[in-house]
């Protein structure tokens, strides 16, 4: 049954699991909690609208000063591998869970503040975050959900009137995020590590009926499990990367059961495209490049298929579920790109076509989203090609399927996002948000939310960098 929308309450069914499985916190108050953003929409989406009139109390709600009613805060447990190696204990070290809300279409979903303060998971950290990755997760995360790619949401920005030292003292924030759950590959390998297959079934369950709950009526519903979170990722990583996305940071903790983007650290859009970018800090070895995105994925959800085998799994059965893997992300990637090149029939050549594109995009150093915008502009042109060879072959492709040129080219509108939370843009905002100016921000945060239409007065958010504009290093911001 869904809650009553007007009493705003929140549950908390993750904190009815055994106590081992969390820790129970408070967010530590901050001083001088002011309000940045709300996320509107969203609110109505979890019955929280009415909440919305009071900025005072939204701040101090969102910053960690009040509880919300019916919260039960937690911190939860997780592991994860890291860069390839185990690490048996994280946890949320700086992330609170309030609690829950059945949104509008009855689906459930996780409150969660980050920066909120230290928990029992924090080792040295402090459990603070600066302004900076507030507003970068909230920019991206929103302009993930505006290109149709599953991802936690962004709620609420708030900064705390305080001074987070990382380098040097910046100002602090609060993020709060919206997720179909915190359940991470992570979580089933903290339990798993520990050999507490009770545990890893009891967790199973939960994820079971919390994300797929068809699964619980197979035969099998462990493997009927793992084949949807299987299934999930792959579906996922074709998206960010038919986008030009890079997660920058692709631990098994980071790694949500649910099948959405967990994370914005160290993210970052390609803005020229070559498959081995790398744009995070600390990935000196390119283990999360672009080009990296679905071999990784594939090795995370090995580590998942570890440990569901310690709750009495089917080793045969998790090995030709992962199996699937690497031909459902295919046909995935495959179709999407097809796509976005205006491709509306099947080809046997058409993979060999998309391969030509991306090699001539990474030979002649242009820009991947706009690329695609431009291609889609040359659709019915007969005059000398813009795009060299790949161009002809191109216009010989489509000739070959029904369609008109209008019509192809509103497919590849449709596909192709003109504006992305380019990284130039995105720490333009932050700069600007750290002297106290928030007009950046709105400005971008309004264009990302309709990335696919021409916006009048803001074509500058739809070019690439100047070369002094020019990121090239991304940082995770704890």
């Amino acid at each position: 049954m869904n809650p009553d929308p007007a009493d705003c309450r929140l549950e908390n069914s993750y904190a009815r699991l055994p106590e081992r499985f969390y820790a129970r916190v408070e967010p530590v108050p901050v001083p001088a909690p002011v309000l940045l953003a709300w996320n509107g929409p969203l609110a109505a989406e979890l019955g929280l609208e009415e909440l919305g009139g009071d900025e005072e109390r939204l701040g101090r709600l969102f910053g960690g000063n009040e509880l919300p009613p019916g919260a039960q805060p937690i911190a939860l447990a997780y592991a994860g591998h890291q860069f390839g190696q185990f690490v048996p204990q994280l946890g949320d070290g700086r992330a609170v869970l309030l609690g829950e809300r059945v949104d509008a279409s009855g689906r459930r979903r996780d409150i969660q503040l980050k920066g909120s303060g230290r928990t029992p998971f924090s080792r040295m950290g402090d459990g603070k975050s600066s302004l900076g990755p507030v507003i970068r997760e909230y920019l991206v995360s929103e302009a993930m959900h505006a290109l149709g790619v599953p991802t936690t949401r962004a709620l609420a920005a708030v900064a705390t009137g305080e001074r987070v030292f990382r380098e040097e003292a910046l100002p602090g924030g609060v993020f709060t995020r919206v997720a179909a759950s915190h359940v991470r590959v992570g979580t089933f390998e903290y339990f798993a590590a520990r050999g507490d297959a009770d545990a890893v079934r009891t967790l199973a369950d939960y994820a079971i009926g919390r994300h797929y709950p068809d699964a619980g009526e197979a035969d099998e519903p462990l493997r009927a499990f793992y084949r949807g979170v299987v299934e999930a990722q792959a579906r996922l990583v074709a998206h960010w990367m038919a986008l030009g996305f890079i997660h920058g940071v692709m631990n098994t903790d980071n790694t949500a059961v649910s099948g959405e983007t967990l994370d914005y650290g160290p993210c970052a859009f390609m803005d020229e495209f070559h498959y081995d970018k790398v744009f995070s800090s600390i990935d000196r070895y390119g283990r999360y490049a672009y080009g990296q995105q679905a071999t990784i994925a594939q090795w995370n959800l090995a580590r998942l298929a570890d440990c569901l085998l310690t709750a009495g799994g089917d080793k045969a059965a998790f090995e030709e579920e992962l199996a699937r893997f690497p031909g459902l992300f295919e046909d995935e990637w495959l179709g999407r790109m097809a796509r976005k090149l205006g491709i509306t029939t099947a080809d046997p050549d058409d993979a060999d076509l998309i391969g030509d594109w991306l090699a001539h995009l990474q030979r002649e150093g242009l820009d991947y989203t706009l690329s695609f915008r431009r291609l889609a502009a040359r659709v019915g042109a007969s005059d000398e090609p813009r795009f060299g060879e790949f161009e002809l072959r191109w216009r010989e492709r489509l000739a070959r399927q029904p369609g008109t040129a209008g019509e192809v080219r509103a497919l590849m509108e449709a596909e192709n996002p003109l504006y992305i939370p380019r990284n130039h843009q995105v720490e333009r905002a932050i700069r600007a948000a750290i002297g106290g100016d928030l007009s950046v921000f709105h400005e971008l945060r309004a264009v990302l939310e309709r990335p696919f239409q021409e916006q009048a007065g803001r074509s500058a958010y739809a070019e690439p960098p100047a070369p002094e504009e020019r990121v090239t290093r991304t940082f995770c911001g704890t």
